[in-house]
């Protein structure tokens, strides 16, 4: 190994250690840590124990009982109540149930050394396709993104684990290695979050040839973990769709933990949502109206990714280019939030080519990258709130720049996909070597 790639390596393995460490402190040190994890994982104890976990009330029972004591603070009560609203698939509740059989304090363990380890293979396999070439400034760029993800992975949110999962997969897929790993990754992600992994699986479904295969493959596989989830919640709860979806609208709804307007009960400071109803709301804060708006935005580019891709021979380094521009714009089309945004792993590899290949787009490319890795990041907006001492007019405005970054960066690499011919021009065998 070459001194560059070493530096390379050692640059991606600090990251990956230093954003576990600072999450685990932050996860023990804060009342609120885990708290995404502590909602599915007592969903999931509470359907073993025969009970609903998408009635609140029954939830909240098999929380008070499994904890003995719940605080007597009436904001924390409220804050408890909230995260105790199961929006969860059934699919999460499946796969999250070995854990779930587990006392808290070990299931928090193993899923924290799960996400973590997802999100470190992730990195450092993005940065092996690069490494043969910019070892170094990839490194760094991973390594941004690592540190730039502590507040999801102190939560213990879904993303970071599908996130990591997902850009495994793509990994296994272009480089045609370990590819049953690749199918159950992607799997895994869509079961949980297919707002995050469907732009990935969709890629490989309109790419053709062996891509569609991979693709198809990873589709019988989600259904093989869809149908035991559903014949088991079913068989539970039988009107768990209906709950479902009243928990969804409950937190949707104006002044909601979800809602994107400017009313937004949970939508603003860290972790803010990125989607652009989140600025089109402002013109008009009624989903009727923002909601089309905004689909129309993203889907035309979308459209115009779908098509391209249909006609253009796939390979792996189209690949890397085909989702580093589909990418930002499926985060600004529907609900993400700043720790989904850790997908832009894969635009690592089309920024270090541009520059590789000294393209006159190179410095634009290395620009709107970092200013898209930084603005949906952590460490931006927490320098910023603890100066202003979270402002609530900040607050409120903090949210506009992330979606205006996303749709300049997408459409960068939406434009350079489209006018892209199709031929490798970083080295492919490099991914194959992996």
């Amino acid at each position: 190994m070459t001194k560059n790639r070493l530096d390379g390596l050692q640059i991606v393995l600090l990251g990956g250690v230093l954003v576990f460490l600072i999450s685990a402190l932050i996860a023990l040190a804060n009342p609120q840590g885990m708290s995404d994890f502590k909602q599915f994982y007592y969903a999931s104890r509470c359907l073993i124990q025969h009970h609903d976990p998408y009635q609140e009330s029954q939830l909240w029972a098999v929380y008070k009982a499994e904890v003995k004591t719940v605080p007597s603070d009436p904001q924390v009560l409220k804050w408890l109540h909230e995260i105790l609203l199961c929006p969860n698939m059934p699919t999460t509740l499946l796969l999250i149930a070995p854990l779930a059989l587990l006392p808290w304090n070990a299931a928090v363990s193993v899923w924290m050394a799960l996400i973590a380890a997802s999100f470190l293979v992730a990195g450092y396999l993005v940065w092996r396709v690069c490494s043969d070439t910019v070892p170094r400034s990839s490194a760094a760029l991973v390594f941004l993104i690592f540190v730039n993800s502590v507040d999801g992975l102190s939560i213990g949110n879904t993303a970071a684990l599908v996130v990591g999962l997902c850009v495994i997969a793509v990994w296994c897929f272009a480089s045609e290695r370990f590819v049953w790993a690749g199918i159950l990754c992607l799997a895994v992600s869509l079961a949980i979050k297919p707002h995050d992994a469907g732009i990935v699986w969709l890629y490989f479904l309109l790419a053709g040839g062996v891509a569609r295969r991979r693709a198809l493959q990873t589709l019988a596989a989600t259904a093989l973990i869809a149908l035991p989830a559903v014949m088991w919640v079913s068989h539970e709860v039988p009107h768990w769709p209906q709950e479902l979806h009243a928990n969804l609208n409950a937190i949707t709804a104006l002044g909601g933990q979800d809602d994107p307007g400017p009313h937004s009960g949970g939508g603003f400071g860290l972790m803010m949502m990125v989607n652009l109803q989140v600025i089109v709301s402002r013109i008009h804060d009624d989903p009727s109206f923002y909601n089309p708006v905004v689909y129309l935005l993203c889907g035309v580019p979308l459209m115009l990714w779908a098509l391209k891709t249909l006609r253009t021979r796939y390979s792996p380094t189209q690949a890397w280019y085909a989702l580093a521009a589909a990418v930002p714009f499926a985060m600004l089309a529907v609900y993400h939030r700043c720790y989904d945004c850790r997908l832009l792993l894969v635009a690592v590899p089309v920024c270090a080519d541009l520059w590789v290949a000294r393209s006159p787009l190179r410095w634009y490319a290395l620009a709107l990258t970092l200013a898209g890795i930084i603005v949906t990041g952590d460490l931006l907006w927490i320098v910023v709130f603890q100066i202003t001492g979270y402002s609530p007019a900040l607050l409120r405005a903090s949210v506009i720049p992330p979606p205006i970054v996303l749709a300049v960066l997408g459409g960068f690499y939406m434009w350079v996909y489209l006018k892209r011919s199709g031929q490798a021009s970083f080295p492919d065998a490099a991914v194959d070597a992996g």
